[in-house]
């Protein structure tokens, strides 16, 4: 169960992490508090996850689901450029993830 909950904190992560350039600097009113209240939900889970995983091994997934994700909506919702090099460069880090995963106990 602590996983799910991980991943669902990561996932919001990637929420935060992609409304923050529609806070502009935190002068937006509708989006500063999707910000931070996506980034509350994160840690929150995240803080539940850890009371049975590990820190290092959970907040090691959390901040990979959060950099793949932010890249994945940057690329796939915003439109940002992408190419072959950072696809190549990300793949591991999706690789990392799922070892860490694969790899610890409990």
């Amino acid at each position: 169960m602590a996983w799910i909950v991980l991943i669902i904190a990561g996932m919001f992560e990637v929420a935060w992490a992609s409304l923050l350039d529609e806070t502009k600097g935190f002068t937006r009113f509708g989006p500063t508090v999707g910000f931070l209240g996506t980034l509350a939900i994160s840690m929150y889970l995240l803080s539940v996850a850890t009371r049975t995983i590990p820190i290092g091994t959970a907040y090691a997934v959390w901040v990979g689901i959060g950099a793949v994700g932010a890249f994945l909506v940057g690329a796939v919702v915003r439109g940002d450029g992408t190419n072959a090099g950072q696809v190549a460069a990300i793949t591991p880090l999706v690789a990392s993830i799922v070892a860490v995963k694969l790899t610890a106990h409990g």
